[in-house]
């Protein structure tokens, strides 16, 4: 282990750990985990991800749980998992900002409601974004309706990014390169416009910007659209997941431990760790993910201290607790 971070950098010092060593295992009871860019990439888990899961619940007898910005409920994200090769009964189980989204949508929009629903290409059955179709997760929400225009939309839901989901019989309407290149001007822009005319609130299921693919490239999430939306001048919109701070504290309930006992892991400054220090809860920063570009260093390689100061001090000073190279021992 190595002290990082000081007074002359402005930063507050955190600990490194060229591994997920028992020195680091041994201070908590309990973990958060991240999934994408901590467990694995979407289409296969991260090297030493299963086995570090094993060890962390069998020999070392700790409480492990998922937080998760899917938009997928929780059931279906924890069903994935074997597909993934983590073993299901290890995980106590899942706080996703999908559940978190559809209690919000049973709970405020009846079951005669319809939204503008931007989701997931269903057509492809392999499409690795696509956890929960997007009937499925209608029907999570207590049967909500489509709209198949914007004037008889209740609200605007952004469960994913890639069609504007008409319903079952209709052809859903293509985002077109916004999932490859975030541009929002040429198709979503005008939609947005008749939304924010018609007033519509909006619903975030997955507020992720962008991530990474198993490829190494990146998509742009849905967190980009309602990010655009207010960026129009939107006033009504409801984001659920990291980094909001409720979500954390569902995952201690379902522990049943102190802040202090628990730890998170995650490899977003701005979701993850942003969102763990406003919930008092120690995080874990896993510099292979999101952040890697910026950091320049190979997979489960520490970058060096000077890049790590940089990168916490241009993103606004957010500091993790600890730092890992990987998820794996």
């Amino acid at each position: 282990m190595a002290t990082a971070g000081d007074a002359s950098s402005g930063l507050i010092s955190y600990s490194t750990y060229s591994s997920f060593s028992d020195q680091l295992i041994d201070k908590y009871d309990a973990f958060i985990l991240d999934q994408f860019g901590v467990l694995h990439n979407g289409a296969f888990a991260l090297d030493g991800a299963v086995e570090l899961v094993e060890y962390l619940s069998r020999q070392k007898q700790k409480k492990l749980i998922i937080l998760s910005n899917t938009s997928a409920p929780s059931h279906k994200a924890m069903a994935k998992l074997p597909k993934l090769g983590f073993e299901q009964n290890l995980f106590i189980g899942a706080v996703t900002s999908g559940e978190e989204a559809s209690k919000h949508i049973r709970e405020t929009y009846g079951r005669n409601s319809k939204a503008v629903m931007f989701t997931w290409d269903s057509s492809d059955v392999n499409n690795p974004r696509l956890t929960a179709t997007p009937q499925a997760f209608l029907d999570h929400c207590g049967g909500l309706q489509v709209a198949s225009t914007v004037e008889e939309a209740d609200f605007l839901l952004l469960h994913g990014s890639e069609v504007w989901y008409r319903g079952k019989n209709m052809e859903p309407l293509s985002l077109g390169c916004f999932l490859k290149e975030g541009l929002t001007d040429e198709i979503i822009d005008p939609i947005l416009r008749q939304c924010i005319d018609q007033n519509l609130p909006a619903v975030c299921a997955n507020p992720d910007i962008i991530v990474q693919t198993p490829s190494g490239g990146t998509n742009f999430m849905p967190g980009k659209i309602a990010e655009r939306y207010i960026e129009m001048g939107a006033t009504n919109v409801r984001l659920f997941g990291k980094p909001q701070p409720e979500h954390f504290e569902a995952c201690l309930r379902e522990l049943d431990l102190p802040a202090g006992r628990v730890a998170h892991v995650g490899d977003s400054l701005h979701h993850d760790i942003f969102g763990a220090n406003a919930a008092g809860i120690p995080s874990i920063f896993v510099s292979s993910g999101i952040h890697s570009p910026q950091l320049g260093a190979d997979f489960g390689v520490m970058p060096e201290k000077h890049l790590l100061d940089d990168l916490f001090d241009k993103e606004g000073g957010i500091v993790p607790a600890h730092v890992v190279p990987a998820f794996r021992r």
